[in-house]
């Protein structure tokens, strides 16, 4: 029995990050920017690619009837689209709880913008980043997004009972936590981890349920 846990495909927030979502000044509000990032971003021609390569993989580690799950976001459900095209009615599924993290009215904020605006936040969000509250609604790694990843796991093997496979189609910060979760390891050493090497765009998390557990057995990733 396996959940496999993989990030979308490369979006254009992903490609173009820096040249046009983090303008300074920010040409939107919070509320406005995470809707754009919820609703409007997709894949790349490059993301379109390595979803290609999900869709040569995914059949064979996933087996014939999987259960998947995919977050709210378009870039996640357009991946699964491409990975997974010829899944029976009723999935993938959507679920908040595979969300990328709610980043509140910092959603696009550049570094400058969010310590201008919220100097009381600056501390916490250079030294204990996983602990950082996102402003006017938004949630930590470390608790928001854990959380909802503690919920997914409980799902996740509760559907183990009915298939043999859960796909999970999700994002970089709910991954992270994810991995806290199911591999034990406190979330400032996954991320240390990730700062040498951030999981890649559609790079997939192998995971078995063995003793009411789940183990990492591999991980699988698109070529360059």
């Amino acid at each position: 029995m396996a959940l496999l846990v993989i990030r979308h495909a490369e979006s254009v927030e992903n490609a173009d990050k820096y040249h046009g979502f983090y303008q300074d000044p920010r040409p939107y509000t919070g509320a406005v920017a995470h809707t754009i990032s919820r609703t409007i971003v997709g894949l790349t021609p490059h993301g379109f690619r390595q979803a290609q390569w999900l869709a040569g993989v995914l059949p064979k580690l996933s087996g014939p009837t999987p259960h998947v799950y995919t977050s709210t976001y378009r870039r996640t459900i357009d991946t699964a689209a491409i990975a997974l095209p010829d899944l029976p009615d009723g999935w993938p599924r959507q679920t908040t709880l595979l969300d990328e993290q709610h980043y509140g009215d910092a959603t696009y904020m550049t570094k400058r913008e969010l310590f201008d605006s919220y100097p009381e936040l600056a501390e916490d969000r250079r030294l204990r980043k996983h602990r950082w509250t996102a402003p006017a609604g938004g949630e930590s790694l470390a608790e928001g997004v854990l959380n909802r990843a503690t919920e997914f796991a409980t799902l996740a093997q509760a559907e183990l009972q009915e298939s043999t496979t859960v796909v999970a189609f999700t994002h970089h910060t709910a991954a992270v936590a994810l991995r806290s979760l199911l591999e034990a390891c406190p979330l400032p050493e996954i991320l240390a981890e990730e700062r040498k090497g951030k999981m890649p765009n559609a790079a997939i998390l192998h995971y078995e349920l063995r003793d009411g557990r789940f183990t990492r057995t591999g991980t699988s990733t698109p070529p360059v």
